[in-house]
């Protein structure tokens, strides 16, 4: 159905149109919480009940899409979903922000993004440091591609996040995934900077202390450098 919009371009380009299409419909899932209950009508149907959560994992057919529900995957009425059902934007942020950690395993169960960003640019993992959820910030860590240095709009990561709110075995396990100590926010200040506890800073500057970025540790690093190199 694309065939319209393709045969138009250079050879070198359809693969390219081809490619960014598949992406924005199979390569995605979107995620709803379904407003009524759906009796299918054929085996391949998905059986879903009224505040049940559905994993929309492909929308490549305008008429019926793929989803998941309580592990089960079949099909739903496209015009079901975009009238019986409400969109659930950053699902994985909402369950870390809540530590509610079978929401998040069902999400990573069923390939939400886990570095996906909200409106302020916070991952789902800045979340579950902020609100101290240690059992969803082990799972979220023992994810493989997990992006543990990613800066919010304010510049923040989620070991400034752990910092601030005094979570030291949080800011301990963040230096185990290699967090870096070194990133400032837009008000210019370390995580060190912002720790609320002695142990939170202990283990800060200890990291800090073994790497190049010692000099970083100075709360004014003109002045230290001005008396550093005059």
């Amino acid at each position: 159905m694309y065939k319209v919009y393709i045969w138009k371009l250079p050879s070198y380009l359809c693969v390219c149109v081809c490619v960014c299409v598949c992406v924005c419909v199979i390569g995605q899932v979107k995620v709803f919480r379904a407003l009524f209950t759906f009796d299918p009508r054929t085996p391949d149907e998905l059986y879903f009940e009224e505040g049940d959560i559905l994993y929309i994992s492909d929308m490549s057919d305008s008429n019926w899409w793929k989803g998941t529900c309580r592990g089960r995957t079949g099909l739903i009425p496209s015009n079901y979903v975009a009238e019986q059902a409400e969109s659930i934007d950053n699902p994985m942020h909402e369950a870390a922000k809540r530590g509610n950690l079978s929401w998040l395993r069902e999400c990573l169960d069923n390939k939400v993004g886990i570095n996906g960003l909200d409106k302020a640019g916070n991952t789902p993992l800045y979340w579950g440091c902020h609100g101290g959820h240690r059992d969803v910030v082990e799972v979220l860590l023992a994810q493989t591609n997990i992006e543990v240095n990613q800066q919010n709009k304010l510049g923040d990561t989620a070991l400034h996040a752990a910092a601030w709110k005094g979570y030291s075995d949080m800011v301990e396990m963040l230096l185990n995934k290699s967090a870096r100590t070194d990133l400032l926010n837009n008000e210019k200040k370390l995580a060190l900077d912002m720790s609320t506890n002695a142990q939170c800073a202990s283990l800060l500057k200890r990291k800090l202390g073994s790497s190049e970025w010692f000099p970083l540790l100075k709360w004014n690093c003109e002045e230290f450098l001005h008396t550093r190199w005059r």
